[in-house]
């Protein structure tokens, strides 16, 4: 296998340093808009130089963004050469024209990387879903909320304070909207829901909310009643229909998501045969993001399409009813919906999730968090 590879920063860097020492793949150009030299790539800042070359078969695309990632991710599959990514975004927003794409012009494409980053995630899923119904998916899926939440539980940081500390550690960006306000796990979730059901979720059907309204004073509350507050993606598959949505999630200490540190994901599905079955480990990362990449490009090798057929288009039908924690508002649909009141923050009556972010979306500062199933 001969790699055209499409940036060479944190991940790209990685899958590079993973290949050199293997037979059977090697990187021969790297499209980087930086001066690198590379003793045994040639580093160009023409997308063309890789698109053109009928001896590379296969594109690593790790620059991340949508543009110009799409543009150039089409244009290779379009000239009959595999693809691999680790760009969550990519291949949520393009789902529906990359994937029968692939298909149609007979190449692969894999993209595991993309959600739980080292952990292997959408692979296990793949292999699952062939011997079983898939029922459920999803889980903590973001590094940087879930490093955030947890510095705010053990060590009673701020949310600022514990945002400052995620950026210093490289946790986090200089702008962390993406990752906050839940837009990463939004992502990961349809592909996980996309791939575990067979399907095409319409993204504008599937709500999500972030934490950056979250105050050290509902963390105080959630620990007085025996509660962790963890950001849980969840997508179900149950009697014909599908429901998928991201939010600030309570759950009882004990359980295993409360116990999830630092910046780990742990990432579930529930099969009908299986029952439960979660990965844990870390979900970003040089060595740990490279290493599902690397394996990627072995599937490739060995014919491995996508993880499963491409699906028609279905709508998130959000009717699951949950009481909500909500703080940082005040209005008459609120009040009527009151179950009881912690200080300041109201529980709700159980309410359908669809309502729940219609309201919230009417309120941008508020902050909400369901109680977990039982």
């Amino acid at each position: 296998m001969k790699i055209g590879l499409l940036g060479f920063g944190v991940v790209g860097r990685g899958v590079y340093d993973l290949t050199a020492t293997r037979d059977d793949m090697k990187v021969a150009k790297v499209v980087c808009l930086e001066d690198v030299t590379l003793p045994d790539a040639e580093v160009t800042k023409n997308f063309q130089d890789v698109l053109c070359d009928d001896t590379i078969d296969t594109v690593v695309e790790a620059m991340g963004g949508l543009h110009p990632a799409y543009e150039f991710v089409r244009a290779a599959i379009e000239a009959g050469k595999h693809i691999v990514t680790s760009n969550k975004a990519l291949v949520a927003s393009f789902y529906d024209e990359l994937i029968p794409l692939a298909k149609e012009k007979g190449v692969c494409f894999r993209c595991t990387a993309a959600v739980g980053g080292g952990i292997g995630w959408l692979s296990e899923l793949e292999r699952a879903r062939r011997m079983q119904t898939i029922e459920k998916v999803g889980g903590i899926m973001n590094g940087t909320c879930n490093y955030i939440l947890d510095s705010m539980t053990r060590l009673g940081l701020t949310y600022a304070d514990a945002l400052s500390q995620a950026q210093a550690l490289g946790y986090a960006e200089a702008n962390p909207t993406t990752d906050v306000e839940g837009i990463d796990t939004w992502h990961k979730v349809i592909l996980s829901s996309n791939i575990a059901f067979g399907i095409s979720l319409d993204t504008d059907t599937v709500p999500v909310a972030g934490i950056s309204k979250i105050k050290a004073s509902d963390v105080e509350n959630f620990t007085a009643h025996g509660l962790v507050c963890k950001l849980i993606s969840t997508g179900k598959c149950q009697d014909g229909k599908v429901s998928a949505y991201v939010q600030p999630t309570l759950v009882k200490q004990g359980e295993p998501e409360s116990a999830v540190p630092a910046n780990y994901n742990l990432i579930t599905f529930v099969g009908a045969a299986s029952g439960r079955m979660s990965f844990y480990g870390q979900g970003a990362g040089r060595y740990p993001t490279a290493y599902n990449v690397v394996q990627d490009c072995a599937d490739v090798l060995a014919g491995k399409g996508f993880y499963s057929p491409y699906g028609e288009k279905v709508a998130a039908k959000n009717t699951d009813v949950l009481s909500y924690y909500v703080s940082g508002a005040a209005d008459s649909w609120l009040k009527d919906n009151t179950q009881e009141t912690w200080g300041d923050a109201i529980i709700t009556k159980p309410v359908s999730v669809e309502e729940m972010h219609a309201w919230r979306k009417a309120n941008p500062e508020a902050f909400i968090a369901a109680f977990a199933e039982n």
